[in-house]
């Protein structure tokens, strides 16, 4: 499991922007399910909008030390109902937290949406487990406000300040407790497809510990209208280290904002009570510091001056260094069309237990003989449907997982029709027939392995590229629920995540389907190998059935 910790001691990863922390361009929706909604009749006027939060005098519910708070957003229906967008990382120790974790979405103009903000006390026991994954009825409720978006959007610096009130204060419409403030800033995102890696380091650190030595991360800010600082990216902690290298950093030029905007490079000592020494900083834009790259040179932190003293800002021996700048462009689904890439369409299907006895009705993979379509078989009309037209022969690798076919051991990856040497079938109808056949002749078993399969699509598509073949593969993986070999699943996705391929996972049924929102990295958190190597592109999409489908 990630760690749903924004400071960890022990060294642990730092979440909303490690090593592993990259938005998207925009955090757009990728260009297919776009068109798909599209296609579906949604043209509002939107513009994309990132969010970022923090938050000041918080209640204190814990005993021997602060609350460590994360915020969860909402949007409010026109029925009342609560729809959940997203979450914060937990900030330790803090009752004044800002938050790393942004988030982005589609302002309508013609829309009211109102967004509720509830903020949570995350109990130590849980500090372990990834944040997507929490039980909020296990948390303790902190304090929540509401707006709506557009009274953010209309304020003359974007920024709103909000008072934090509890549920059953409202309700019994007497003297709302004070529960502190909640700070939402809007930024219009401006969409990129410049990312830049960077390794820092640091030299001479100062001493900050009694008794040991400090315990460094950086925190990165950029500099918005009005001042202030917003938080963009955050390291891990490295222990006992006066000379720290940290894991690589990746930054959308869109967070940033332009390679020529200022950051402020603030380096800490890490402390378990949430009150982290500064040991000093830097300001430097893209530019300057692909010059101390390219130089070889260190760049001195700076500590400031007390507030109310004259004196001027001392600069210290410490000194930040760049040991690797580079700068690639993600490109797009349309980018590789329109570069003459052919799409080569690949589909895997789930055939563990778990999905139910295929003779009974209530099973996901029931053949009703009045010829309506299944689950399955409805997720692979739906999305066939689009993607089919951009594969120009039509012949689509096919495989099913987690069923034992007659007279043999429990398989993870096998050819769907059948064959023991060739996984193609013709066409859409060749998938259904396929598929119709494999559930006569397997036994669901399980556990649900997505690696297999994932390693096996990622196999064609090497194989292509060293022949110089120029197609770009979509594997569609249709499932029903928790995948059991996550770390593998991550692996085998940083592998493969050099190569022209895309995963979209489709959920079938009505399961919780949290985990695999681990594995679409849609949220910053870019997926790391179990040997610390880090994904270079966000290759997966996970959606839920009951999202996209229309009229099967």
């Amino acid at each position: 499991m990630g760690n749903c910790c924004s400071d960890v001691a022990g060294g642990q990863s730092a979440i909303g922007g490690t090593a592993a922390g990259h938005l998207n361009p925009a955090n757009a929706p990728n260009d297919a399910v776009d068109r798909f909604l599209r296609s579906r009749g949604y043209n509002g006027l939107f513009s994309q909008i990132e969010l970022s939060f923090s938050a000041s005098g918080l209640r204190d519910r814990d005993v021997l030390s602060k609350s460590d708070p994360m915020m969860v957003l909402y949007a409010r229906g026109k029925n009342a109902a609560l729809t959940e967008l997203g979450r914060t990382e937990v900030i330790l120790n803090s009752l004044n937290p800002t938050w790393i974790t942004k988030h982005t979405l589609i302002y309508n103009f013609e829309v009211v949406q109102v967004l509720v903000f509830r903020v949570y006390d995350v109990d130590t026991q849980f500090h372990n487990i990834d944040v997507k994954m929490l039980k909020l009825e296990e948390q303790q409720y902190l304090g929540e406000a509401t707006c709506a978006l557009s009274e953010i959007i209309t304020k003359f610096d974007r920024s709103m300040t909000l008072d934090l009130h509890r549920r059953e204060d409202s309700i019994r419409s007497t003297q709302s407790q004070n529960c502190g403030k909640l700070l939402v800033h809007a930024e219009e995102c401006v969409s990129s497809k410049t990312t830049i890696e960077m390794i820092l380091r640091c030299s001479d650190l100062e001493y900050r510990d009694l008794f040991s030595r400090s315990d460094p991360f950086l925190l990165l800010s950029k500099v918005v209208e009005g001042g202030s600082h917003i938080p963009i990216c955050k390291t891990e902690v490295i222990k006992n280290d006066h000379n720290p290298i940290w894991k690589p950093v990746f930054l959308n030029i869109q967070q940033v904002g332009s390679k020529e905007s200022p950051l402020i490079i603030e380096c800490y000592n890490f402390n378990s009570n949430g009150k982290h020494d500064l040991m000093g900083k830097v300001q430097k834009s893209l530019v300057e510091l692909e010059k101390l790259y390219s130089g070889g040179q260190g760049e001195n932190f700076i500590s400031s001056a007390p507030a109310g003293h004259n004196s001027h800002n001392k600069v210290l021996k410490s000194q930040l260094f760049v040991d690797k700048f580079s700068e690639s462009i993600q490109y797009s689904f349309l980018d590789y069309l329109a570069g003459g890439f052919e799409l080569n369409f690949m589909v895997a299907i789930d055939f563990t237990a778990s999905n139910g006895n295929p003779r009974l009705p209530d099973s996901l993979h029931y053949i009703d003989p009045s010829g309506r379509p299944n689950a399955y078989q409805r997720a692979v009309l739906e999305v066939g449907e689009v993607l089919q037209y951009y594969d120009s022969d039509k012949r689509f690798p096919t495989w099913g997982f987690g069923a034992r076919p007659i007279d043999a051991p429990v398989s993870h990856c096998f050819n769907l029709n059948g064959s023991s040497h060739c996984c193609e079938v013709e066409g859409i109808q060749g998938i259904m027939m396929a598929y119709t056949s494999a559930l006569l002749n397997v036994s669901l078993a399980g556990p649900t392995l997505f690696g297999p399969v994932i390693s096996n699509a990622a196999l064609i598509a090497s194989q292509s590229v060293a022949n110089g073949g120029r197609k770009y593969f979509v594997l569609l993986i249709i499932t029903d629920g928790v995948v059991t070999d996550l770390q593998e699943t991550k692996d085998a996705l940083v592998k493969a995540s050099d190569l022209p391929l895309s995963i979209l996972i489709v959920g079938v049924g009505g399961a919780d389907f949290k985990e695999m929102e681990i594995l679409d990295a849609d949220k910053g958190e870019r997926l790391e190998s179990s040997s610390g190597r880090v994904a270079s592109r966000d290759i997966v999409q996970f959606v839920p059935f009951r999202d996209v489908q229309s009229r099967y």
